[in-house]
């Protein structure tokens, strides 16, 4: 029998979600699939250490059989065959209200990068789920407002943590168990019949995959989970991010491997980035850009976003588009003028595109990336049917990555620093959706601005106007950016919001010799719990 324990405090309304038998089912998970999550870390290095050595990605000929061979994944259930707008966030109980109440098809309950993983976020993240599933959700703020579902609401689907990451307050046997099995067993186990009964199910997105191996690991669990529990398998249906560029080559085996399980494949535009920036780090002389000049539109992001909706409607799955960012001001008609120019652009773009829907990340977008999508659409409730056959994506295609009249600014570098330092400490106060500079910034995107930084001073990168970037350049601008957060907030505030604590790890991050895998692995060692 394998031993669960948990370090987390225990509080009484805990009880319910982490009961002895969830708990077993979680240790079962764990005992099963564990040897083989870590088993897929351990080929993450390996392919790492052949990138470095010069190996060039290509398409996958060992599985050019699958590629070439007529199969199509199993056809979404009703309430998720029309996925024109989706938002997603944190699991906070406002939020979880706000989400499903705010007009969008489906709310993307986020346990991963828009979520600082305490325990006590984690855990009534899942008591708030299972609260909004069975309708017994509100919430009142200090001032009395009352927040309550209204009779229509999005579907619910959940992502989990990455392969990467551990619950570190819940062990099996002593060994810590993986974030990704405890946040869906949790999940699953509390509420897949429930949601069956209500007319919808259990639909996840999965995050962070790097190849089809790691998606036949998803849908093992999958299959046992669904099996253990007397579930029908095929129930559970998962998006697959894109967010890696391993995975991008990878879109039909992936979508094979889940073809009973997948709801289709989602551009994770801003992790893709980062991830092309940490495969190629080693690259002689290979820098990007400023991230704000990295568009959509720049030739390697669209033949990605091309080959993935070419890719998803052969074989019958939803092609998703990717974020917009964009949190409207309430102060600046300004800001709010041009920045909801470039939205409606964008979706425009991934709907005309073929694109079935895309994310927002506020609800005061929906009605317009809502009405964009309802142009295309019309009354159908997606794309599935047109076929890109105007699409011939090729390896260059995909890693070319020159960005025409891209540069380097000091203002970028500065951008960077300051945007990574300011949502590090978010996320150390246990918040993971930041609103900076009106943007929802989440790991995602700090993990670009700490990237970039270390990929600068390791490719010798100069800014336009000539200036060298280097540790003790990128040490100047930190200093002179949390002075003036100081300065603008006060020494109390300042040094409560965990400043200091943010910009160490920061640089620990983006100054260090060899590069980190992932910026929240050393930031949940001094996460306060």
């Amino acid at each position: 029998m394998s031993e669960i324990t948990i370090t987390g405090r225990m509080e009484s309304e805990y009880e319910a979600i982490l009961s002895d038998d969830a708990l077993a089912f979680i240790a079962d998970l764990h005992t099963r699939f564990d040897p083989a999550r870590r088993t897929i870390l351990d080929q993450r290095e390996d392919r790492q250490l052949q990138i470095e050595q010069g190996a060039d990605l290509e398409f996958l000929s060992e599985t050019a059989d699958v590629r070439s061979s007529s199969w199509s994944v199993l056809p979404a259930p009703a309430d998720l065959e029309d996925r024109r707008c989706e938002i997603t966030g944190p699991t906070d109980r406002k939020m979880v209200i706000n989400a499903l109440n705010c007009g969008a098809k489906v709310f993307m309950a986020d346990f991963e990068d828009s979520n600082s993983p305490t325990w006590d976020n984690m855990v009534r993240g899942q008591i708030n789920l299972s609260d909004a599933i069975r309708r017994r959700i509100d919430f009142t703020n200090e001032q009395g407002k009352r927040y309550e579902l209204a009779d229509t609401t999005a579907t619910l689907m959940v992502r989990p943590r990455g392969w990467h990451l551990v619950e570190r307050h819940v062990s099996v046997n002593g060994q810590a168990v993986s974030g990704s099995l405890f946040d869906f067993g949790l999940y699953f186990f509390h509420n897949a019949q429930e949601l069956i009964e209500r007319g919808s199910g259990p639909y996840f997105y999965l995050p962070k995959l790097e190849g089809h191996l790691e998606a036949r690991l998803w849908n093992d669990v999958f299959t046992y989970a669904q099996e253990t529990l007397g579930i029908p398998v095929g129930t559970i249906k998962a998006t697959v991010l894109i967010e890696t560029i391993l995975a991008a080559f990878e879109m039909e085996e992936i979508l094979f491997e889940l073809r009973q399980h997948s709801a289709g494949l989602n551009a994770g535009r801003w992790d893709y980035i980062f991830s092309i920036i940490k495969k190629f780090r080693s690259r002689e002389s290979f820098s990007l850009p400023d991230r704000g000049q990295i568009g959509m539109t720049v030739p390697f992001m669209r033949a990605y976003t091309d080959l993935l909706v070419e890719t998803c409607h052969r074989r019958g799955a939803h092609a998703m588009g990717g974020m917009a960012a964009f949190i409207p001001s309430r102060r600046d008609e300004e800001i709010n003028r041009v920045a909801m120019a470039k939205v409606r652009e964008d979706k425009t773009r991934e709907a005309s595109d073929g694109c079935d829907g895309t994310w927002v990340a506020h609800p005061d977008l929906v009605p317009l990336v809502t009405g964009i999508f309802d142009e295309i659409l019309g009354d159908a409730p997606n794309q599935l049917d047109r076929q890109r056959r105007d699409v011939s994506v090729n390896a260059t295609d995909l890693t070319d990555f020159s960005v025409p009249g891209g540069t380097i600014t000091e203002g970028g570098v500065r951008q960077n620093v300051d945007v990574a330092i300011q949502y590090i400490a978010s996320w150390l106060r246990g918040t993971g959706a930041a609103a900076i500079y009106n943007l929802m910034e989440d790991a995602a995107t700090a993990e670009i601005s700490r990237s970039q930084i270390w990929q600068w001073i390791h490719s010798g990168s100069q800014t336009s106007d000539g200036t060298a970037i280097t540790s003790d350049y990128v040490r100047t601008i930190a200093g002179e950016e949390t002075a003036r957060l100081r300065s603008e907030l006060g020494d109390e505030i300042y040094d409560a919001s965990r400043f200091e604590d943010a910009r160490a790890l920061f640089e620990q991050v983006a100054l260090a010799h060899e590069f980190p895998d992932f910026l929240t692995l050393p930031a949940y060692e001094i996460l306060e719990t």
